[in-house]
């Protein structure tokens, strides 16, 4: 009995893992221009808003060691605060970037007072080019150097839809 049973919860656990890997995204409503990100680290959500309505959630991987504010270079930790969308770029070695406007003046402040470098080049990003089968699975492990990461197909909806200037705010 002991036999059937796990080979039942095997097969249970096949068929939930394949419907979650293959589950489409939901659909953006027609029209939507958002007007800001909003990232909440500890529930590894990035969230689109349009005024006061948050039109779309997106699950993330984030820095490797993802409590607490980045300090410096080298950390792996993804930084916490406001800042705004400052670039596009479609040729990056992860597929597609939006850069993060880290560091910010506060951020450079604090760090040189710590005689430490802020580090930079943050970003929100797709799969690292060439990997982009792994999907949904790299939300198992935070993996990035302190960037914010997304299944491609979320980074294409997302680069498309947000302009250079959009603010985003980055909580623990």
């Amino acid at each position: 009995m002991n036999t059937k049973v796990s080979l039942a919860s095997l097969f249970l656990l096949a068929g939930v893992f394949t419907a979650y890997m293959l589950w489409p995204p939901g659909k953006l409503p027609e029209g939507v221009e958002p007007d800001r990100l909003v990232v909440y680290k500890s529930r590894y959500r990035l969230e689109l808003w349009s005024g006061q309505q948050m039109i779309k959630a997106y699950k993330v991987s984030l820095g490797k060691h993802p409590i607490g504010h980045k300090e410096m270079e080298g950390d792996s930790k993804t930084p916490e605060g406001h800042y705004t969308i400052d670039s596009k770029n479609p040729n990056s070695a992860y597929y597609l970037n939006l850069g993060i406007s880290y560091p910010s003046l506060a951020d450079r402040q604090r760090a040189k007072g710590e005689g430490k470098n802020p580090g930079g080049d943050i970003k929100i990003h797709g799969m690292k080019n060439g990997y982009g089968f792994i999907g949904k699975l790299h939300r198992l492990i935070n993996w990035t150097d302190g960037c914010i990461a997304l299944t491609n197909e979320e980074m294409e909806e997302l680069y498309h839809l947000v302009d250079i200037g959009t603010p985003i705010e980055i909580k623990p």
